[in-house]
């Protein structure tokens, strides 16, 4: 974590009725951070950062069109799976999914059917703490991922 990002944290914690509330002790930390890992309020969602491959190819993946890809598109997805997982969230993976899945109304639907597993809710902190729109048409990407522990909100709420 940033120190930019534990000003943020903590200018959040200042601002938020439901945290500022907490007492400031280890009690009051891991409460906060109990919450923060809650979901975001609303629907904000976010790029995954680890995909597995797997995931999409045993769960609506249409593999007959995986042996219709041209030699390059399917040397893209190829390249992609051999990566075991990827991170939706770079720019570059994306354009290469885009590339792959691209053509047919058939080949749409796969890119589409990948898209779903690429995509997730954020937790409140996640949001916090990520840039975008955040929605299902275009997630935001995340500075920071997962939780925080209570010495982590005991050191900001110190600081």
């Amino acid at each position: 974590m940033t120190p930019e990002q534990s000003a943020i944290i903590k200018a959040d914690i200042l601002a938020s009725p439901d945290l500022a509330a907490y007492p400031l002790n280890s009690d009051g930390s891991y409460a906060i951070a109990d919450l923060y890992r809650l979901p975001a309020q609303g629907t904000w969602i976010v790029w995954r950062s680890d995909v597995s491959i797997d995931e999409i190819m045993r769960n609506g993946m249409d593999w007959a069109r995986v042996d219709n890809l041209s030699v390059g598109k399917a040397r893209i997805w190829d390249w992609l799976g051999r990566l075991g997982s990827f991170d939706a969230s770079k720019t570059n993976v994306r354009a290469g999914i885009d590339a792959a899945w691209v053509g047919t109304a058939a080949d749409l639907v796969v890119r589409a059917a990948i898209y779903v597993h690429c995509k997730r809710q954020a937790n409140r902190l996640e949001k916090l703490l990520s840039t975008g729109t955040g929605t299902d048409a275009s997630p935001a990407v995340m500075g920071f991922e997962g939780g925080l522990s209570y010495q982590a909100v005991d050191v900001i709420r110190a600081s």
